[in-house]
């Protein structure tokens, strides 16, 4: 693992562009700018290859932040640990630098990718983001719609200490759920319209349950638990 800068951003553009495709690869001058400003661009290697990247930010809304950017890992070499090792060295890189809180975006209906940002690091949604990017064209998302969660991770909160250690927080399992397929990215490429219809099901959902103070966590059989914030739970009521 290692902080890339100079020349090697070259490395982290052909990690982009083996997930992605050409069309969302950074600019060289930007991530070489980006990197020389002090912001995150993290490499982790293996075999002498860079197999994942992670690019962040600072961001001022709503409180000094790092926007976590992008989170890339080559085929291959996915759900094996280099995200958990990317995201933890982000955090490290915050943590030495005074930064208390990590956000970013993911799309809600790859349940992978929430469980890995809600459970295994113990981020908590934010915010529903409809159509955050507007129509996107790269291999993954091309033809639908760029609807987004909103997450913020806590750096020194428990619960992320916990899930930094290998361990998992405490799951209440009470609350509204919402499915969501167990494999979106398939039903996408082999149906577009059926994922089209979730898509636009799903979006009229979480914003309605957000708008009114619900916050969703992740099921433990898949799918999400909308419920009150542990705030409004513990308010009391006229």
């Amino acid at each position: 693992m290692t902080e890339l800068s100079g020349p090697e951003v070259a490395v982290a553009q052909a990690v982009i562009r083996d997930l992605w495709g050409q069309q969302q690869v950074p600019q060289h001058n930007l991530l070489r700018a980006l990197a020389h400003a002090g912001n995150t661009l993290v490499g982790a290697f293996a075999d002498e290859r860079c197999v994942g990247v992670a690019l962040g930010f600072l961001g001022w809304h709503g409180g000094i932040h790092l926007h976590s950017h992008m989170t890339a890992v080559v085929p291959g070499r996915q759900s094996v640990g280099v995200g958990f090792a990317l995201k933890l060295w982000q955090r490290a890189l915050c943590l030495d630098r005074g930064v208390r809180e990590i956000r970013w975006t993911y799309d809600p209906l790859i349940s992978r990718n929430a469980y890995f940002n809600l459970v295994k690091l113990g981020a908590e949604v934010i915010a529903f983001e409809p159509d955050f990017y507007g129509d996107m064209d790269d291999a993954v998302n091309a033809g639908d719609h760029s609807d987004r969660f909103e997450v913020s991770w806590r750096l020194d909160s428990e619960g992320v200490q916990l899930a930094a250690s290998g361990a998992r927080a405490p799951q209440r399992p009470e609350g509204q759920l919402v499915e969501i397929p167990l494999d979106y990215d398939a039903l996408r490429r082999a149906d577009p319209a059926a994922a089209r219809d979730i898509r636009l099901r799903t979006r009229g959902i979480f914003t309605r349950w957000m708008s009114e103070g619900m916050t969703p966590r992740w099921a433990q059989g898949g799918g999400y638990l909308f419920r009150a914030t542990d705030r409004d739970l513990a308010a009391p009521r006229p």
